[in-house]
Protein backbone atom coordinates (compact mmCIF):
# COMPACT_ATOMS: atom_id res chain seq x y z
CA UNK A 1 0.00 0.00 0.00
CA UNK A 2 1.72 3.13 -1.08
CA UNK A 3 2.13 5.92 1.85
CA UNK A 4 0.12 9.42 1.91
CA UNK A 5 3.56 10.94 0.94
CA UNK A 6 4.30 8.88 -2.21
CA UNK A 7 0.47 9.48 -3.31
CA UNK A 8 0.54 12.98 -3.06
CA UNK A 9 3.86 12.79 -5.04
CA UNK A 10 2.09 11.21 -7.60
CA UNK A 11 -1.05 13.26 -7.94
CA UNK A 12 1.64 16.18 -7.51
CA UNK A 13 2.84 15.23 -10.59
CA UNK A 14 -0.35 14.88 -12.45
CA UNK A 15 -1.07 18.15 -11.75
CA UNK A 16 1.99 19.52 -13.29
CA UNK A 17 2.95 20.72 -9.36
CA UNK A 18 6.70 19.72 -9.92
CA UNK A 19 8.27 23.03 -8.66
CA UNK A 20 8.41 23.27 -5.06
CA UNK A 21 9.09 27.08 -3.81
CA UNK A 22 10.30 26.38 -0.51
CA UNK A 23 11.90 27.21 2.97
CA UNK A 24 12.15 24.36 5.09
CA UNK A 25 11.91 23.80 8.70
CA UNK A 26 11.78 20.35 10.73
CA UNK A 27 8.04 19.94 10.51
CA UNK A 28 8.43 20.11 6.68
CA UNK A 29 11.53 17.33 6.67
CA UNK A 30 9.24 14.57 6.45
CA UNK A 31 7.24 15.69 3.46
CA UNK A 32 10.78 16.48 1.65
CA UNK A 33 12.38 13.09 2.61
CA UNK A 34 13.13 11.24 -0.52
CA UNK A 35 12.43 14.41 -2.79
CA UNK A 36 12.09 12.78 -6.42
CA UNK A 37 14.24 13.25 -9.14
CA UNK A 38 12.07 14.44 -11.64
CA UNK A 39 11.28 17.79 -9.16
CA UNK A 40 12.68 20.84 -8.95
CA UNK A 41 13.04 22.34 -5.22
CA UNK A 42 13.59 26.61 -5.62
CA UNK A 43 15.16 27.46 -1.41
CA UNK A 44 14.38 31.18 -0.61
CA UNK A 45 15.98 32.57 2.54
CA UNK A 46 13.20 33.90 3.59
CA UNK A 47 9.34 32.94 3.40
CA UNK A 48 8.09 36.60 2.14
CA UNK A 49 10.64 35.77 -0.97
CA UNK A 50 9.57 31.94 -1.32
CA UNK A 51 5.62 33.12 -2.39
CA UNK A 52 6.75 36.16 -4.11
CA UNK A 53 9.06 33.53 -6.61
CA UNK A 54 5.66 31.11 -6.77
CA UNK A 55 3.81 34.27 -7.23
CA UNK A 56 5.93 35.25 -10.43
CA UNK A 57 6.12 32.16 -11.25
CA UNK A 58 2.26 31.61 -11.39
CA UNK A 59 1.48 34.64 -13.04
CA UNK A 60 4.11 34.18 -15.54
CA UNK A 61 3.32 30.29 -16.63
CA UNK A 62 -0.86 30.79 -15.95
CA UNK A 63 -0.51 27.95 -13.99
CA UNK A 64 -0.55 27.06 -10.31
CA UNK A 65 2.34 27.02 -8.25
CA UNK A 66 3.07 24.58 -4.96
CA UNK A 67 4.58 26.66 -1.93
CA UNK A 68 5.81 25.22 1.10
CA UNK A 69 6.46 26.95 3.97
CA UNK A 70 7.66 26.26 7.57
CA UNK A 71 4.85 26.09 10.38
CA UNK A 72 2.85 29.36 11.88
CA UNK A 73 6.23 31.21 11.93
CA UNK A 74 7.03 30.75 8.57
CA UNK A 75 3.48 31.47 7.43
CA UNK A 76 3.51 34.21 9.08
CA UNK A 77 6.24 35.62 7.37
CA UNK A 78 4.67 35.23 4.14
CA UNK A 79 1.53 36.81 4.98
CA UNK A 80 2.63 40.19 3.63
CA UNK A 81 3.23 39.15 0.09
CA UNK A 82 0.19 36.67 0.06
CA UNK A 83 -1.80 39.86 0.43
CA UNK A 84 -0.37 40.93 -3.24
CA UNK A 85 -1.31 37.54 -4.52
CA UNK A 86 -4.95 37.45 -3.49
CA UNK A 87 -5.27 40.39 -5.07
CA UNK A 88 -3.39 39.64 -8.28
CA UNK A 89 -5.88 36.45 -8.07
CA UNK A 90 -2.57 34.66 -8.42
CA UNK A 91 -3.25 30.08 -8.02
CA UNK A 92 -0.92 29.32 -5.57
CA UNK A 93 -1.03 26.08 -3.35
CA UNK A 94 -0.11 27.21 0.21
CA UNK A 95 1.30 24.74 2.56
CA UNK A 96 2.85 24.52 5.58
CA UNK A 97 4.35 21.62 7.98
CA UNK A 98 2.13 21.48 11.50
CA UNK A 99 3.22 19.59 14.18
CA UNK A 100 2.68 15.48 14.77
CA UNK A 101 -0.94 15.60 15.64
CA UNK A 102 -0.32 13.98 19.31
CA UNK A 103 1.86 17.17 19.92
CA UNK A 104 -0.64 20.05 18.58
CA UNK A 105 -2.88 20.44 21.74
CA UNK A 106 0.31 20.43 23.94
CA UNK A 107 1.36 23.35 23.23
CA UNK A 108 4.53 22.09 21.26
CA UNK A 109 7.06 24.34 19.89
CA UNK A 110 6.23 25.23 16.64
CA UNK A 111 2.84 23.65 17.04
CA UNK A 112 0.01 25.40 16.23
CA UNK A 113 -4.04 24.59 17.14
CA UNK A 114 -4.96 27.47 14.68
CA UNK A 115 -3.17 27.41 11.81
CA UNK A 116 -5.48 27.78 9.69
CA UNK A 117 -6.68 31.65 10.69
CA UNK A 118 -2.98 32.81 10.01
CA UNK A 119 -3.15 33.19 5.89
CA UNK A 120 -7.08 34.60 6.66
CA UNK A 121 -8.29 36.88 5.25
CA UNK A 122 -6.10 36.36 2.26
CA UNK A 123 -6.52 33.18 0.96
CA UNK A 124 -9.77 31.62 -0.68
CA UNK A 125 -9.48 28.73 1.40
CA UNK A 126 -8.06 26.99 4.52
CA UNK A 127 -7.84 23.61 5.95
CA UNK A 128 -6.34 21.03 7.98
CA UNK A 129 -7.18 17.45 7.52
CA UNK A 130 -8.78 15.43 9.88
CA UNK A 131 -7.01 12.53 9.31
CA UNK A 132 -3.66 11.19 7.13
CA UNK A 133 -5.60 9.74 4.69
CA UNK A 134 -7.39 12.89 4.34
CA UNK A 135 -4.18 14.76 2.81
CA UNK A 136 -4.39 13.31 -1.02
CA UNK A 137 -8.04 14.86 -1.03
CA UNK A 138 -7.56 17.92 0.47
CA UNK A 139 -4.83 18.45 -1.64
CA UNK A 140 -6.59 17.99 -4.67
CA UNK A 141 -9.00 19.92 -3.23
CA UNK A 142 -6.82 22.88 -3.01
CA UNK A 143 -5.03 22.31 -6.30
CA UNK A 144 -8.93 22.89 -8.27
CA UNK A 145 -10.07 25.72 -5.75
CA UNK A 146 -6.98 27.28 -6.93
CA UNK A 147 -7.83 27.72 -10.08
CA UNK A 148 -11.47 27.98 -10.25
CA UNK A 149 -12.55 31.90 -11.36
CA UNK A 150 -11.74 33.91 -9.49
CA UNK A 151 -8.82 32.05 -9.05
CA UNK A 152 -6.38 32.65 -5.67
CA UNK A 153 -4.24 31.16 -2.75
CA UNK A 154 -5.56 28.19 -0.92
CA UNK A 155 -3.84 26.95 2.26
CA UNK A 156 -3.47 23.37 3.99
CA UNK A 157 -1.90 22.50 6.59
CA UNK A 158 0.16 19.88 6.75
CA UNK A 159 0.94 17.58 10.01
CA UNK A 160 3.91 16.18 9.98
CA UNK A 161 3.52 12.71 11.27
CA UNK A 162 1.11 12.05 8.31
CA UNK A 163 3.00 11.60 5.42
CA UNK A 164 4.34 7.47 6.69
CA UNK A 165 1.03 6.91 6.82
CA UNK A 166 -0.60 4.62 4.13
CA UNK A 167 -3.24 6.17 2.41
CA UNK A 168 -6.57 4.41 1.14
CA UNK A 169 -6.37 3.13 -1.96
CA UNK A 170 -10.14 3.43 -2.44
CA UNK A 171 -10.50 7.06 -1.30
CA UNK A 172 -7.56 8.41 -3.38
CA UNK A 173 -8.20 6.13 -6.74
CA UNK A 174 -10.21 8.87 -8.87
CA UNK A 175 -8.41 12.19 -7.83
CA UNK A 176 -5.54 11.79 -10.29
CA UNK A 177 -8.33 11.81 -13.18
CA UNK A 178 -10.78 14.59 -11.49
CA UNK A 179 -10.81 17.62 -14.31
CA UNK A 180 -12.83 20.38 -12.35
CA UNK A 181 -13.21 23.62 -15.27
CA UNK A 182 -15.59 27.01 -15.41
CA UNK A 183 -17.68 27.94 -18.19
CA UNK A 184 -17.51 31.47 -18.58
CA UNK A 185 -19.47 32.37 -21.83
CA UNK A 186 -21.96 34.70 -21.59
CA UNK A 187 -26.18 33.47 -23.01
CA UNK A 188 -27.41 34.25 -26.48
CA UNK A 189 -29.34 36.74 -25.26
CA UNK A 190 -26.96 38.82 -23.05
CA UNK A 191 -24.46 38.94 -26.09
CA UNK A 192 -27.33 40.45 -28.26
CA UNK A 193 -28.22 42.73 -25.58
CA UNK A 194 -24.24 44.05 -24.99
CA UNK A 195 -24.03 44.10 -28.82
CA UNK A 196 -27.18 46.25 -28.95
CA UNK A 197 -25.67 48.40 -26.22
CA UNK A 198 -22.16 49.14 -27.94
CA UNK A 199 -24.16 49.52 -31.22
CA UNK A 200 -26.22 52.20 -30.36
CA UNK A 201 -23.64 54.40 -28.30
CA UNK A 202 -21.74 57.28 -29.54
CA UNK A 203 -18.83 57.40 -27.82
CA UNK A 204 -18.12 54.00 -26.50
CA UNK A 205 -15.15 52.73 -24.39
CA UNK A 206 -13.17 49.73 -22.99
CA UNK A 207 -11.56 49.60 -20.27
CA UNK A 208 -8.88 46.36 -20.02
CA UNK A 209 -8.28 44.94 -16.15
CA UNK A 210 -5.47 42.42 -15.33
CA UNK A 211 -8.01 39.46 -16.14
CA UNK A 212 -7.38 40.34 -20.25
CA UNK A 213 -3.63 40.02 -19.81
CA UNK A 214 -4.18 36.01 -20.86
CA UNK A 215 -2.80 34.90 -24.89
CA UNK A 216 -6.33 34.90 -25.69
CA UNK A 217 -8.20 37.01 -23.83
CA UNK A 218 -5.42 39.78 -25.07
CA UNK A 219 -6.00 39.60 -28.69
CA UNK A 220 -9.37 39.03 -28.10
CA UNK A 221 -9.74 42.65 -26.88
CA UNK A 222 -7.42 44.41 -28.70
CA UNK A 223 -9.47 42.97 -31.86
CA UNK A 224 -13.28 44.32 -30.22
CA UNK A 225 -11.37 47.45 -29.80
CA UNK A 226 -10.46 48.13 -33.36
CA UNK A 227 -13.86 46.34 -34.53
CA UNK A 228 -15.66 48.94 -32.46
CA UNK A 229 -12.71 51.93 -32.47
CA UNK A 230 -13.34 52.70 -29.35
CA UNK A 231 -10.57 54.23 -27.39
CA UNK A 232 -9.05 51.65 -24.12
CA UNK A 233 -7.95 52.67 -20.98
CA UNK A 234 -6.20 50.42 -18.63
CA UNK A 235 -8.37 49.80 -15.11
CA UNK A 236 -6.45 51.99 -11.96
CA UNK A 237 -3.83 50.62 -10.01
CA UNK A 238 -2.86 47.94 -12.86
CA UNK A 239 -0.64 44.72 -11.59
CA UNK A 240 -0.10 43.31 -15.48
CA UNK A 241 -0.54 45.43 -18.64
CA UNK A 242 -3.54 44.13 -20.48
CA UNK A 243 -3.68 45.99 -23.73
CA UNK A 244 -0.40 46.73 -25.93
CA UNK A 245 0.44 50.22 -24.41
CA UNK A 246 1.77 51.95 -28.18
CA UNK A 247 -1.15 50.91 -29.99
CA UNK A 248 -2.97 54.00 -31.10
CA UNK A 249 -6.15 52.73 -29.44
CA UNK A 250 -4.54 53.05 -25.80
CA UNK A 251 -5.13 56.30 -24.01
CA UNK A 252 -2.96 55.40 -20.61
CA UNK A 253 -4.26 54.13 -17.04
CA UNK A 254 -6.84 55.81 -15.50
CA UNK A 255 -6.03 57.69 -12.26
CA UNK A 256 -6.75 55.66 -8.68
CA UNK A 257 -9.88 58.58 -7.74
CA UNK A 258 -13.47 58.35 -8.14
CA UNK A 259 -13.07 61.96 -9.49
CA UNK A 260 -10.23 61.04 -11.14
CA UNK A 261 -11.83 58.23 -13.37
CA UNK A 262 -15.15 60.28 -14.17
CA UNK A 263 -12.77 63.09 -15.61
CA UNK A 264 -11.23 60.96 -17.93
CA UNK A 265 -14.28 59.02 -18.94
CA UNK A 266 -15.87 61.96 -19.63
CA UNK A 267 -17.33 62.40 -23.18
CA UNK A 268 -18.35 58.79 -22.76
CA UNK A 269 -22.19 57.19 -23.20
CA UNK A 270 -21.19 54.01 -22.75
CA UNK A 271 -17.97 52.57 -20.55
CA UNK A 272 -16.95 48.42 -21.04
CA UNK A 273 -14.92 47.39 -18.30
CA UNK A 274 -13.23 43.91 -19.25
CA UNK A 275 -10.96 41.87 -16.21
CA UNK A 276 -11.18 44.36 -14.09
CA UNK A 277 -12.98 45.72 -10.90
CA UNK A 278 -14.64 49.00 -10.93
CA UNK A 279 -12.76 50.07 -9.73
CA UNK A 280 -9.89 50.20 -7.59
CA UNK A 281 -9.08 53.20 -6.22
CA UNK A 282 -6.37 54.58 -3.93
CA UNK A 283 -6.20 58.73 -3.37
CA UNK A 284 -9.55 59.81 -2.12
CA UNK A 285 -11.35 62.00 -4.25
CA UNK A 286 -14.44 62.30 -3.80
CA UNK A 287 -17.34 62.67 -6.45
CA UNK A 288 -19.79 60.79 -8.77
CA UNK A 289 -18.14 57.40 -10.10
CA UNK A 290 -19.22 58.28 -13.86
CA UNK A 291 -19.80 60.95 -15.93
CA UNK A 292 -23.53 62.15 -16.79
CA UNK A 293 -24.98 60.05 -18.99
CA UNK A 294 -22.41 57.56 -18.79
CA UNK A 295 -23.88 53.79 -18.87
CA UNK A 296 -21.29 51.24 -17.63
CA UNK A 297 -20.96 47.32 -18.02
CA UNK A 298 -18.02 45.17 -16.19
CA UNK A 299 -17.26 42.12 -17.42
CA UNK A 300 -15.07 39.59 -15.00
CA UNK A 301 -14.41 36.52 -13.91
CA UNK A 302 -14.80 37.25 -9.79
CA UNK A 303 -18.37 37.53 -8.51
CA UNK A 304 -17.43 39.51 -5.18
CA UNK A 305 -16.17 41.89 -7.10
CA UNK A 306 -19.05 42.26 -9.26
CA UNK A 307 -21.77 42.52 -5.91
CA UNK A 308 -19.38 44.77 -4.42
CA UNK A 309 -19.46 47.85 -6.97
CA UNK A 310 -21.47 50.61 -6.40
CA UNK A 311 -22.86 51.31 -9.78
CA UNK A 312 -22.81 50.50 -12.77
CA UNK A 313 -23.94 46.79 -14.27
CA UNK A 314 -21.84 43.45 -13.90
CA UNK A 315 -21.53 40.42 -15.70
CA UNK A 316 -19.51 37.22 -14.06
CA UNK A 317 -18.10 35.65 -17.07
CA UNK A 318 -14.88 35.41 -18.80
CA UNK A 319 -14.06 38.77 -20.50
CA UNK A 320 -11.82 37.25 -23.09
CA UNK A 321 -14.38 34.73 -24.17
CA UNK A 322 -17.33 37.46 -24.06
CA UNK A 323 -15.04 39.79 -26.14
CA UNK A 324 -14.57 37.05 -28.90
CA UNK A 325 -18.73 36.83 -28.60
CA UNK A 326 -18.86 40.18 -29.31
CA UNK A 327 -16.51 39.98 -32.20
CA UNK A 328 -18.63 37.41 -33.83
CA UNK A 329 -22.06 40.34 -33.01
CA UNK A 330 -19.18 42.73 -35.05
CA UNK A 331 -18.35 41.17 -38.13
CA UNK A 332 -17.00 44.43 -39.32
CA UNK A 333 -15.70 47.72 -38.26
CA UNK A 334 -18.53 50.35 -36.60
CA UNK A 335 -18.68 53.46 -39.07
CA UNK A 336 -17.48 55.86 -36.23
CA UNK A 337 -14.06 57.42 -37.23
CA UNK A 338 -11.40 55.58 -34.99
CA UNK A 339 -9.88 58.07 -32.28
CA UNK A 340 -6.34 59.64 -32.92
CA UNK A 341 -3.27 57.65 -30.97
CA UNK A 342 -1.37 59.38 -28.63
CA UNK A 343 1.53 61.46 -28.32
CA UNK A 344 4.27 61.11 -26.14
CA UNK A 345 6.74 62.71 -24.74
CA UNK A 346 10.10 60.85 -24.21
CA UNK A 347 12.64 62.99 -22.02
CA UNK A 348 16.10 62.84 -23.18
CA UNK A 349 18.57 60.82 -20.69
CA UNK A 350 20.59 63.62 -18.71
CA UNK A 351 24.70 63.06 -19.25
CA UNK A 352 25.20 62.15 -16.21
CA UNK A 353 23.32 60.63 -12.82
CA UNK A 354 21.15 61.41 -11.28
CA UNK A 355 18.72 60.66 -14.00
CA UNK A 356 14.90 62.27 -14.12
CA UNK A 357 12.76 58.62 -13.57
CA UNK A 358 10.78 59.38 -16.90
CA UNK A 359 14.42 59.41 -18.78
CA UNK A 360 15.60 55.86 -17.19
CA UNK A 361 12.12 54.19 -18.93
CA UNK A 362 12.65 56.21 -22.16
CA UNK A 363 15.87 54.38 -22.70
CA UNK A 364 14.25 50.87 -21.62
CA UNK A 365 11.91 51.51 -23.56
CA UNK A 366 14.10 52.11 -26.68
CA UNK A 367 17.07 49.51 -25.83
CA UNK A 368 15.97 46.47 -23.98
CA UNK A 369 15.04 43.31 -26.19
CA UNK A 370 11.36 43.02 -27.60
CA UNK A 371 10.49 39.95 -25.64
CA UNK A 372 11.30 41.63 -22.37
CA UNK A 373 9.47 40.97 -19.35
CA UNK A 374 9.40 43.25 -16.80
CA UNK A 375 8.24 43.36 -12.82
CA UNK A 376 8.23 46.98 -11.46
CA UNK A 377 8.57 48.01 -7.64
CA UNK A 378 9.49 51.61 -8.11
CA UNK A 379 6.13 52.78 -6.89
CA UNK A 380 7.43 56.39 -6.55
CA UNK A 381 7.17 56.44 -10.28
CA UNK A 382 4.30 54.22 -11.92
CA UNK A 383 3.28 57.23 -13.74
CA UNK A 384 6.34 57.97 -15.37
CA UNK A 385 6.79 53.70 -15.83
CA UNK A 386 3.88 53.42 -17.77
CA UNK A 387 3.48 56.72 -19.75
CA UNK A 388 7.07 55.15 -21.85
CA UNK A 389 6.04 51.32 -21.01
CA UNK A 390 6.60 49.80 -24.95
CA UNK A 391 4.84 46.13 -24.22
CA UNK A 392 2.55 44.39 -27.01
CA UNK A 393 2.62 40.69 -25.64
CA UNK A 394 0.55 39.51 -22.79
CA UNK A 395 2.48 38.06 -19.23
CA UNK A 396 4.97 40.79 -19.63
CA UNK A 397 4.61 43.09 -17.08
CA UNK A 398 3.84 42.30 -13.33
CA UNK A 399 3.05 44.53 -10.38
CA UNK A 400 2.27 44.41 -6.72
CA UNK A 401 -1.50 43.89 -6.75
CA UNK A 402 -1.87 44.43 -3.38
CA UNK A 403 0.48 47.54 -2.97
CA UNK A 404 2.19 45.57 -0.22
CA UNK A 405 6.21 45.80 -1.37
CA UNK A 406 8.37 42.68 -1.01
CA UNK A 407 7.13 41.18 -4.32
CA UNK A 408 9.04 42.44 -6.83
CA UNK A 409 12.87 41.35 -6.76
CA UNK A 410 11.60 37.87 -5.35
CA UNK A 411 9.07 37.78 -8.49
CA UNK A 412 11.53 38.57 -10.92
CA UNK A 413 13.03 35.18 -10.17
CA UNK A 414 9.70 33.39 -10.16
CA UNK A 415 9.38 34.89 -13.37
CA UNK A 416 12.83 34.38 -14.87
CA UNK A 417 12.60 30.50 -13.74
CA UNK A 418 8.82 30.09 -15.47
CA UNK A 419 10.77 30.69 -19.04
CA UNK A 420 14.53 31.16 -18.53
CA UNK A 421 14.85 31.80 -22.54
CA UNK A 422 13.03 35.35 -22.13
CA UNK A 423 15.17 37.67 -19.95
CA UNK A 424 13.48 39.67 -17.34
CA UNK A 425 14.12 42.79 -15.70
CA UNK A 426 13.08 44.13 -12.31
CA UNK A 427 12.53 47.94 -12.21
CA UNK A 428 13.18 48.26 -7.69
CA UNK A 429 13.03 51.20 -5.52
CA UNK A 430 16.14 51.09 -3.34
CA UNK A 431 13.45 50.86 0.08
CA UNK A 432 11.94 48.33 -1.83
CA UNK A 433 14.55 46.47 -2.83
CA UNK A 434 15.18 45.75 0.84
CA UNK A 435 12.13 43.40 1.97
CA UNK A 436 12.77 41.21 -0.67
CA UNK A 437 16.73 41.56 -0.92
CA UNK A 438 16.99 37.64 0.00
CA UNK A 439 15.54 36.72 -3.17
CA UNK A 440 19.35 38.44 -4.67
CA UNK A 441 20.63 34.66 -3.44
CA UNK A 442 18.17 32.40 -5.43
CA UNK A 443 18.64 34.33 -8.71
CA UNK A 444 22.72 33.29 -8.27
CA UNK A 445 21.94 29.89 -6.98
CA UNK A 446 19.87 29.44 -9.94
CA UNK A 447 21.49 31.28 -12.80
CA UNK A 448 18.81 33.56 -13.65
CA UNK A 449 18.59 36.12 -17.16
CA UNK A 450 17.18 38.95 -14.18
CA UNK A 451 18.69 42.62 -14.48
CA UNK A 452 17.99 44.09 -11.18
CA UNK A 453 17.58 47.92 -11.78
CA UNK A 454 17.32 49.66 -8.56
CA UNK A 455 16.73 53.50 -8.70
CA UNK A 456 18.22 54.70 -5.97
CA UNK A 457 16.64 58.31 -4.61
CA UNK A 458 17.35 57.90 -1.17
CA UNK A 459 14.17 57.92 0.06
CA UNK A 460 10.71 56.16 0.08
CA UNK A 461 9.34 58.48 -2.66
CA UNK A 462 5.95 57.29 -2.85
CA UNK A 463 5.19 58.17 0.59
CA UNK A 464 6.47 61.40 -0.26
CA UNK A 465 3.94 61.97 -2.55
CA UNK A 466 1.40 61.19 -0.05
CA UNK A 467 2.64 64.24 2.53
CA UNK A 468 1.50 67.42 0.88
CA UNK A 469 -1.78 65.40 -0.39
CA UNK A 470 -3.54 64.17 3.01
CA UNK A 471 -1.66 67.21 4.55
CA UNK A 472 0.80 65.69 6.86
CA UNK A 473 4.01 67.55 7.50
CA UNK A 474 7.26 66.40 9.86
CA UNK A 475 6.37 62.68 9.63
CA UNK A 476 9.58 60.80 10.45
CA UNK A 477 11.03 56.87 9.02
CA UNK A 478 10.44 58.62 5.00
CA UNK A 479 14.28 58.89 4.68
CA UNK A 480 16.27 56.27 3.69
CA UNK A 481 20.31 56.93 4.26
CA UNK A 482 23.51 54.71 4.36
CA UNK A 483 21.85 52.14 1.67
CA UNK A 484 24.27 50.56 -0.76
CA UNK A 485 22.86 48.21 -3.12
CA UNK A 486 25.37 47.16 -5.03
CA UNK A 487 27.70 46.05 -2.49
CA UNK A 488 24.56 43.79 -0.42
CA UNK A 489 24.41 42.46 -3.91
CA UNK A 490 27.94 41.47 -4.51
CA UNK A 491 26.93 39.86 -0.65
CA UNK A 492 25.12 37.75 -2.11
CA UNK A 493 27.29 36.67 -5.07
CA UNK A 494 26.28 38.98 -7.77
CA UNK A 495 27.57 41.33 -10.08
CA UNK A 496 26.60 44.70 -9.72
CA UNK A 497 27.30 47.97 -10.45
CA UNK A 498 26.38 51.80 -9.63
CA UNK A 499 25.90 53.64 -13.44
CA UNK A 500 26.41 57.33 -13.23
CA UNK A 501 26.36 58.01 -17.18
CA UNK A 502 23.86 58.09 -19.73
CA UNK A 503 26.48 55.91 -22.18
CA UNK A 504 26.99 53.52 -19.38
CA UNK A 505 23.78 52.66 -18.54
CA UNK A 506 22.61 52.24 -22.54
CA UNK A 507 25.53 50.72 -23.24
CA UNK A 508 24.08 47.77 -19.62
CA UNK A 509 20.56 47.84 -20.74
CA UNK A 510 22.03 46.75 -24.64
CA UNK A 511 23.59 43.72 -22.72
CA UNK A 512 20.03 42.30 -21.33
CA UNK A 513 19.11 38.96 -22.80
CA UNK A 514 19.10 35.33 -22.40
CA UNK A 515 22.39 33.19 -21.91
CA UNK A 516 23.74 35.44 -19.08
CA UNK A 517 23.74 35.22 -15.30
CA UNK A 518 21.62 37.41 -12.83
CA UNK A 519 23.35 41.16 -12.15
CA UNK A 520 22.20 44.22 -10.26
CA UNK A 521 22.55 48.08 -11.57
CA UNK A 522 22.42 50.65 -8.94
CA UNK A 523 21.13 53.97 -10.86
CA UNK A 524 20.85 56.98 -8.94
CA UNK A 525 17.66 59.15 -10.07
CA UNK A 526 16.01 62.46 -8.84
CA UNK A 527 12.87 62.90 -6.39
CA UNK A 528 9.77 63.66 -8.06
CA UNK A 529 6.69 63.77 -5.98
CA UNK A 530 3.53 63.33 -8.03
CA UNK A 531 -0.17 63.47 -6.58
CA UNK A 532 -1.88 60.36 -6.72
CA UNK A 533 -5.65 60.65 -8.68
Amino acid sequence: MPTVRETTYHLLRTWGLTTVFGNPGSNELPFLDGFPPDFRYVLGLHEGAVLAMADGYAQATGRPALVNLHSAAGLGNAVGVLANARASHTPLVVTAGQQARPMIGLGAVLGEPDLTRVPAPHVKWAFEPSTAQDVPRALSQAFHLATLPPAGPVFVSLPLDDWAREAQADQVAHLAARRVRAAGAASAEVVVELAGLLRSARTPVLVAGPEVDEEDAFAAVVALAERLRAPVWTAPTPPRCPFPTRHPLWRGVLPPSISGVAEHLAGHDVVLVLGAPVFRYHAYRPGPYLPEGAHLVAVGRDPEAAARSAFGDALVADPGVVARQLLDAFPEPCARPAPVGLVRDEPPLEDAAPFTAGAVFAAMARHLPRDVRLVNESTSNTAQFWEQLDLDRPRSLFFPAAGGLGFGLPAAVGVALADPNRPVVAVLGDGAAQYGVAGLWTAVQERLPVTFVVLTNGTYGALRSFVTQLGVSDAPGLDLPGLDVARIAEGYGMPARRVTGAGELVAELAKTGPGRGPRLLEVPIVQEHRALG
